[in-house]
């Protein structure tokens, strides 16, 4: 990660361009070197975010290491108390979670820290009636923006059937949005996703597919996963990646969108005949 993040900072000064790098999980705070290595990879001139289930801001040395070293916070919340608790398997988490949060907005205020804050709620059955609702409550919680996605399969085949979105409830979505999102803009907080975006949870919850042809593949976006591989996305780590060892200079680095897009032509991910990547369909769009 050190070794990726150097070129990453080489690549941001060569091109002129802020790169943001995200940190994924699991729980990434449970990394005893997550800490101190994004200290020096923001002294390095990278902007770090990091999407967590909020556990470890109990501790005050992790909520200082978030307010001096991170441009992003993203928390997970996948509904009001009950429902997340019992998603979640954390008894009293909702409220401690609340508490914690509005305690960092607190001082990120005290201390001018450059801090985002963005809550993210997993839509399915058991919850998109009650999204507005809790749009409204998270607003209280110091938040800056929500985002959403729609549950997906892959990683808990068994739940997904039972929970996936409806087409009825996805058509309530795209109805109430434009009016949930000037509410909650007065209070201050942005709700993200854009008409792209939505269209992908319409065609998701009729199974019909949404190919992409070109999404100029590892131009804008590189996905690093568990397994020391680059990608383009993290849906076609298999067919497209290459191993992270091989990409040890800036110019290994900037010839990999020309690599991906040749690979994907002989290669033909499955995952392109109906792309489910959140960024492609613009998942951070704000209409």
């Amino acid at each position: 990660m050190r070794r990726v993040g150097h070129l990453l900072a080489e690549f941001s000064k060569h091109r002129n361009e802020p790169v943001l790098l995200s940190l994924l999980g699991g729980e990434p705070l449970l990394w005893p070197p997550l800490l101190p290595l994004a200290a020096e990879l923001r002294e390095l001139g990278l902007n770090l975010s990091l999407t967590s289930n909020g556990s470890a801001l109990r501790n005050q040395r992790v909520r200082s290491a978030l307010l001096a070293d991170f441009a992003e916070l993203t928390l997970s919340i996948d509904g009001f108390a009950s429902l997340h608790e019992k998603l979640r398997g954390c008894p009293g988490g909702w409220q401690q979670l609340k508490t914690l949060t509005q305690a960092l907005n607190r001082a990120r205020h005290d201390c001018s820290s450059a801090l985002l804050l963005r809550a993210n709620v997993v839509l399915m059955r058991d919850n998109i009636g009650a999204f507005a609702d809790l749009c409204h409550e998270l607003a209280h919680w110091g938040f800056d923006e929500i985002s959403f996605n729609q549950l997906g399969g892959r990683d808990r085949p068994e739940f997904f059937p039972a929970q996936r979105l409806l087409p009825e409830q996805v058509l309530a979505l795209q109805m109430k949005l434009p009016a949930l999102r000037a509410e909650l803009a007065g209070a201050g907080l942005r709700l993200l996703g854009s008409a792209a975006y939505l269209g992908r949870f319409d065609a998701s919850s009729r199974g019909l597919p949404l190919p992409v042809a070109d999404c100029r593949p590892g131009e804008t976006f590189l996905f690093v996963d568990e397994h020391n591989r680059i990608a383009p996305c993290s849906f076609t780590g298999t067919e497209l990646s290459y191993p992270l060892d091989t990409i040890r200079t800036l110019d290994d680095l900037l010839a990999l969108p020309g690599q991906f897009h040749a690979r994907r032509h002989t290669r033909h991910p499955a995952a392109c005949s109906d792309c489910p990547s959140t960024r492609v369909f613009a998942k951070f769009g704000v209409q």
